[in-house]
């Protein structure tokens, strides 16, 4: 993969996304996730991996959760801590996971971090320190962006000017334009089918419980475009099969 280049590391778009809360489309990613958390989570010490500008570690510590976000953009963390002093966010990187404890989370989340990691080399060493961190009977909630995200149009996302996104394959990079900030620039992600996410998964000794694909409806707070017909996420809750 060459020319990857992650907007979050950048000053401007981190100040766009960091006033995001949850319109449009990101609402269908969380709307469900209290109810999906409180039927397959126990306990209540958590990560939230790749928290950005900590909106994903606010929502977790809502919940009832003590929790800690760790991302590797410091300019996003400090966005977080600007929002909320009293977070407890770290700047790690792969091997800055190794300063946690083995078996040390009942709950580590992962909200569309995925999306923004390159290879698959760097997959499997997050996932396997993921499995790791697991307690006996935690669980991984991995958040990330469906295929078809990249193919339609929105209520908060455009690729109507990127056609080449559909012949894109795992791996490559695909570009996506979210309507709902400022900044306008089109971000790059890298598409991860379901088939080959699950393969990860087993090889670093993760099993996929259950997988969400949560649709809009018509009650939801929001005009949608596709998202009652076609779902833009995937949420995969996932436990370590060598603690099981």
């Amino acid at each position: 993969m060459t020319n990857f280049f992650n907007a979050y590391e950048d000053r401007k778009m981190a100040e766009a996304y960091a006033k995001l809360e949850f319109p449009g489309t990101y609402y269908l990613a969380f709307r469900d996730l209290p109810d999906i958390i409180g039927k397959h989570v126990t306990g209540k010490r958590a990560l939230d991996f790749g928290c950005g500008a900590g909106r994903s570690t606010r929502f977790i510590e809502r919940l009832g959760f003590t929790a800690t976000g760790v991302d590797i953009s410091a300019s996003m963390l400090a966005l977080a801590r600007e929002i909320n002093p009293a977070g407890d966010y770290r700047l790690v990187d792969e091997k800055g996971l190794r300063s946690f404890s083995s078996a040390s989370f009942d709950l580590i989340q992962s909200a569309f971090t995925f999306d923004n990691i390159p290879t698959r080399e760097q997959k499997f060493g997050i996932l396997r320190e993921i499995a790791r961190m697991l307690a006996p009977n935690g669980r991984f909630i991995n958040l990330v962006s469906a295929p078809e995200i990249y193919w339609y149009e929105w209520a908060s996302f455009t690729t109507r000017d990127f056609p080449e996104n559909r012949i894109a394959k795992c791996g490559d990079i695909v570009k996506i334009i979210n309507t709902d900030i400022a900044d306008s620039r089109p971000v790059d992600d890298v598409i991860w089918p379901d088939s080959d996410y699950r393969a990860l998964y087993a090889e670093v000794g993760l099993e996929v419980e259950a997988k969400y694909n949560p649709l809009a409806r018509a009650e939801d707070p929001f005009e949608w475009v596709n998202e009652m017909q076609i779902a833009p996420w995937s949420i995969y809750v996932l436990k370590s099969f060598s603690k099981v």
